[in-house]
């Protein structure tokens, strides 16, 4: 078992036992029942997360089981993120007031404020329009229209309603060109079967393609089950290592995901390129920036970090990666990092944004 895993389950424990031990105090002059009840409520959904993956491959008759542990039990993550934050808070007020005895409830009620606004938040969708202008001749002139996606996870998280919803905003922009920059999928291909998830996606209209490259949650997923799926079931184009040239001479190159230690290196790749002509790279997660240098690309579009999904995780993915959100011109290359389509896991965005990318190209 990854040393990383193992810390962060340690970390989310112990966490849970700091939170657990606040909340018997606050009920102490309760009777023995209701602390007998928050035990068991509190420790299933401490538990809830475990569990839920049991259901990670859910058919049709469990997937409704599945969403609501998954969602539970991932929401639990923020939950606790949020009441240590507010807890430590109380604590230290606490030192300087030793009548402040109402720590864990001020806590639990900025908590649920805090969530409910990320939840509602999660239900918005951003759209971000960024102009490209070429240093490479197009053979048409006209503007090309990209819309690029990321992050959609689709399975036990990522319903029917919400991806109808994301499918009409795509839609409407009448886009010439559709990328899929990985995380198609979240943890299984089943629930997407299961749901017949590909009737939504088969809804995606681009009259020049849609091309999507792997992330690490469709190896995750099963790498030969989603080629399967989109080979078998949707129009998609996959792109791995492959490049693809559109008619008025633009080229995508989708790259594989790190996640495959054998993924072309950048020399490899460049055999595969024409220098002469304007280079788009979809690469799902944004690190070694500067082979999209290397390789003469125009843009690079990327995803993976969520941007955090809530703060104060934002912090640290802009710690982690070189470029962890947002548009930067380097040289010659234009990158977009977008924070998603969708989400992982917990149902909120807090101090981030769900979106997706229109790239007017000239």
């Amino acid at each position: 078992m990854p040393l990383i895993f193992i810390t962060l389950l340690s970390v989310y424990l112990l966490g849970n036992v700091y939170i657990f031990v606040k909340g018997i105090h606050a009920l102490a002059h309760f009777p023995l029942w209701v602390r007998g009840v928050y035990s068991a409520v509190f420790w299933l959904c401490v538990l809830m997360l475990v569990i839920s993956f049991a259901f990670r491959h859910a058919s049709q008759q469990s997937f409704f089981f599945g969403h609501i542990l998954f969602r539970t039990g991932s929401g639990w993550l923020v939950f606790t993120l949020y009441m240590i934050i507010f807890l430590a808070c109380t604590d230290l007020v606490r030192l300087f007031n030793r009548n402040f005895t109402d720590g864990f409830v001020i806590s639990l009620v900025l908590t649920i404020i805090v969530l409910a606004y990320g939840y509602i938040n999660s239900l918005h969708t951003n759209k971000q329009v960024i102009n490209i202008v070429l240093n490479k001749p197009l053979k048409d002139a006209k503007p090309l229209k990209i819309v690029a996606v990321s992050d959609l996870h689709l399975g036990l998280g990522t319903d029917m309603k919400l991806l109808h919803n994301n499918i009409d905003l795509i839609n409407a922009e009448k886009p010439d060109v559709i990328l899929i920059g990985g995380d198609l999928f979240d943890n299984s291909v089943e629930p997407v079967v299961a749901k017949n998830m590909d009737l939504e996606l088969n809804r995606l209209q681009a009259p020049q393609g849609i091309y999507f490259c792997f992330g690490n949650h469709d190896y995750m997923s099963g790498a030969a089950n989603c080629e399967k799926f989109i080979s078998e079931k949707t129009d998609f184009r996959i792109i791995r290592d492959t490049v693809v040239t559109l008619e008025n001479g633009l080229q995508i190159l989708g790259r594989d995901d790190r996640h495959n230690r054998k993924r072309l290196s950048a020399g490899e790749l460049q055999r595969l390129i024409d220098p002469a002509l304007p280079l788009v790279i979809v690469d799902h997660q944004p690190v070694a920036l500067g082979e999209a240098q290397q390789l003469g690309a125009d843009l690079q579009f990327s995803g993976h970090t969520h941007h955090g999904q809530v703060i104060p995780l934002n912090w640290l993915t802009d710690r982690m990666f070189d470029i962890a959100y947002g548009f930067e011109k380097r040289g010659s290359v234009s990158y977009y990092v977008s924070s998603g389509l969708s989400l992982w896991g917990p149902p909120f965005r807090i101090g981030t944004n769900c979106e997706y990318v229109v790239f007017t190209v000239k």
